[in-house]
């Protein structure tokens, strides 16, 4: 017999594993060991490959949400709004629940598109980015997207430029967003704010919304910072991925309350030399 006699009918052990045909032997088994223990699923495959086909497959999952998955829901947005003119007022409070879900879930694919980039792209070293461009060009944008929420930019954004790369603009967009989604007043309102303190050689951006609040034993959760990453308790994919772009370019983001009631999410970043 071959070395994959013991796999279970219907089933491929894959290319470059072997099953144990030692006695007593679990057929059931998903562990990958080295050390080829009776029982265990061996993985003879070179780690470079394993890594080349793990990218792969990512890289197909990405063109998959960005493509097909999010066609798919503009089509749905799309013919939602040609539903305007044809639902009564019991029907429309439906329909507003479809058109929120679908920008919702719309939204999600962007921010899974700029995940998957993060994690395939190779090491780069962070450059100079103009805060107030990126800034500016994100709340413009999130603001046409949400009409039902009020957002004011509390002064003019500073000049300076700040250690980031092209994915700065995910970090507010993604903070922008969420003031906007996670927020129980209508209407949803959303200020932004940016200093700029040469001195200590940073640069402070500020997204406050009138939300219901986050207490401050939750506050890591929202991030990812649990011991389960992306399991824990209120942890949000577009959270996550701004702890991690911030982290890359040797900044700080953290949580505050905002008065009388909401949120406050700040964003520090290293001014460029």
């Amino acid at each position: 017999m071959g070395d994959d006699a013991n796999a279970a009918p219907g089933e491929d052990a894959g290319p470059g594993a072997r099953v144990s045909t030692e006695p007593g032997a679990r057929e059931d088994t998903g562990v990958v060991r080295s050390d080829g223990e009776a029982g265990e699923l061996v993985d003879d495959a070179d780690p470079e490959e394993r890594l080349k086909r793990q990218r792969d497959d990512l890289r197909l999952l990405n063109q998959v949400m960005r493509h097909d998955i999010r066609n798919d829901l503009q089509l749905v947005g799309a013919y939602a709004e040609l539903l305007d003119d044809h639902v009564d007022g019991e029907g429309e409070e439906y329909l507003d629940v479809i058109k929120r879900n679908t920008q919702s879930a719309v939204s999600l694919t962007t921010t899974v598109r700029d995940l998957a980039e993060v994690m395939l792209r190779e090491e780069t070293e962070p450059s100079r980015v103009s805060l107030a461009r990126v800034l500016s060009q994100q709340v413009e944008e999130v603001r046409s997207a949400y009409s039902e929420a009020v957002f004011t930019a509390e002064g003019s954004f500073p000049g300076a430029d700040v250690v980031a790369d092209e994915m700065l603009s995910s970090v507010f967009r993604n903070l922008l967003r969420n003031a906007v989604q996670h927020n129980d007043e209508t209407p949803p309102k959303v200020t932004v704010s940016a200093a700029v303190d040469e001195a200590r050689g940073v640069a402070e951006v500020r997204v406050a919304d009138n939300g219901p609040g986050i207490p401050e034993s939750h506050r890591d959760e929202v991030f990812g910072k649990g011991e389960k990453g992306l399991d824990s308790p209120g942890a949000g994919i577009g959270l996550y991925l701004v702890r991690s772009l911030v982290e890359i370019y040797d900044g700080d983001v953290w949580i505050e309350d905002n008065e009388p009631k909401g949120t406050v999410f700040v964003v520090r970043l290293p001014l460029a030399a």
